[in-house]
């Protein structure tokens, strides 16, 4: 029983684990870009779990017996796509003004667009517990048995579907020319300005893309648990712990801080309390801080005088 104990909590914390990646990855991308922690991310994520339930609403009611995948490819592309254009909005109204103030002035916009955005979805849906529809989280509860580990189709797909999406935003910052761009300009945008790189667009595009995998980390998330207007904020403080524990610049770091989170999340929650396991998060950010600044894979900077 034990080794099943362990792993039913080893899939429950990857599952957990692959949602904070996602929001992670949108944290280390700005990061990296702007050397800017945008800590309105996490509203982001949270207006992409509603866009995606609004859509499964409207489905239900237009077309009651529309297929399931067909409804949730629909919710998923429609949620980035809005989540890709709040991010955009963010940083040209709320950054950008502000890219070369002092940073103080950067961190204080964040925080206040964090309880703006709270506040609006908070007037527009209300304070109660929302949930996506029966039709689709029950079906995505069942799954089978590996002896006594019950493994759900809804775990599955979100793992399935986080790690799709962070080996396509990998493969597109190595390997394509957008990338490179994105990688010039978070190395020198000065340099990169005067090789024919528009700085303005390229951080333009990685909000864009940081805040559609924070609104698939949001429609996973629906589909596993309630959803709220106050998701966003203990989401993004996770989040922003597993880009730390990763070291935040570091894509590969953002995964595996997210996954290794999760994990001990969900480890700490079975074999100690679950009450204990937002304590389990904060200790680790306070033991990375103090023993590895920078992270897992992080690299130290020095800065040459």
């Amino acid at each position: 029983m034990e080794g099943e104990l362990l792993a039913q909590q080893v899939l429950n914390g990857l599952t957990i684990g692959s949602m904070y990646a996602l929001i992670a990855l949108g944290y280390t991308m700005v990061y990296g870009i702007l050397q800017l922690i945008n800590f309105a991310h996490g509203e982001v994520f949270m207006v992409g779990s509603f866009a995606g339930l609004g859509v499964l609403l409207l489905v239900e009611r237009i077309a009651p017996g529309a297929g399931l995948v067909p409804a949730l490819i629909l919710a998923l592309l429609a949620a980035m796509a809005a989540a890709a254009l709040l991010g955009m909005l963010v940083e040209r109204l709320a950054y950008r003004p502000l890219r070369h103030s002092p940073r103080l002035s950067l961190l204080i916009t964040a925080l206040g667009l964090s309880i703006i955005l709270q506040n609006l979805v908070m007037l527009l849906v209300g304070t109660e517990d929302r949930a996506y529809p029966d039709r689709f989280t029950e079906a995505l509860q069942e799954g089978f048995d590996v002896g006594a580990v019950h493994v759900a189709w809804q775990q599955l797909l979100t793992l399935g579907v986080a790690l799709a999406f962070m080996g396509a935003l990998t493969w597109m910052v190595r390997r394509t020319r957008l990338g490179k761009a994105m990688r010039a300009t978070a190395e020198d945008p000065i340099t990169a300005g005067l090789m024919g790189i528009e700085a303005d667009r390229i951080v333009a595009l990685t909000f864009a893309m940081g805040s559609a995998l924070a609104a698939v980390g949001g429609v996973l998330f629906g589909l596993n648990y309630s959803i709220n207007f106050f998701i966003g904020t203990q989401a993004g403080l996770k989040a922003f712990i597993a880009a730390v524990l990763g070291g935040i610049g570091s894509l590969p770091g953002a995964v595996v801080g997210g996954l290794l989170l999760g994990l001990i999340e969900a480890l700490g929650a079975g074999y100690v309390s679950g009450t204990w396991k937002d304590v389990f998060a904060f200790v680790i950010l306070a033991v990375v801080l103090v023993f590895r600044p920078a992270g897992l894979l992080g690299r130290p900077v020095v800065e040459k005088v």
